[in-house]
């Protein structure tokens, strides 16, 4: 059985991409097309995981992420940054300040996009508390290093 998925993008084509993706992959979607409706479909819903935008009206996905880490409700449930965005600056915030699990640049690879999805659920689900996210952080620490390393090679 497919976990429950949020996407919450402002662009349609990018959400019936993403949607027809992942339920073709038996996942259930629940979209929004703003940081705050995602946040309320967040709180309502109870997904497994959110991708989220960050170039949005109403509320930035950068404001968004931030707001799903400061509620009890909505931090334990991991983000995956899914943006146009591909600035180191952008990279390094939502994955160390913001908490975000990934990030995934569009355009993506559908294989790609997959497997990263499918690699912070597999992390959320193996052993809960510290474990988990000793995991999660090293993903993120090996992530930025990569990022900041392609970034001085430019």
């Amino acid at each position: 059985m497919g976990n429950k998925i949020l996407v919450v993008d402002d662009e349609p084509h990018i959400i019936k991409l993403v949607e027809s993706r992942l339920k073709s992959h038996g996942h259930t979607v629940i979209t929004a097309s703003d940081g705050l409706e995602g946040f309320e479909k967040a709180k309502e819903g109870n997904p497994d995981i959110i991708l989220l935008d960050i170039t949005m009206p109403r509320m930035s996905g950068k404001d968004t992420l931030m707001k799903l880490k400061a509620d009890k409700q909505t931090a334990p449930i991991p983000v995956i940054m899914l943006t146009g965005r591909s600035g180191a600056e952008d990279i390094v915030d939502c994955l160390t300040k913001g908490g975000a699990a990934d990030y995934i640049v569009k355009p993506f690879i559908a294989e790609d996009f997959l497997n990263k999805i499918n690699a912070v659920l597999d992390a959320g689900k193996k052993v809960p508390g510290d474990s988990c996210e000793k995991e999660l952080l090293k993903n993120i620490e090996e992530r930025v290093k990569k990022v900041l390393g392609n970034k001085k090679e430019q």
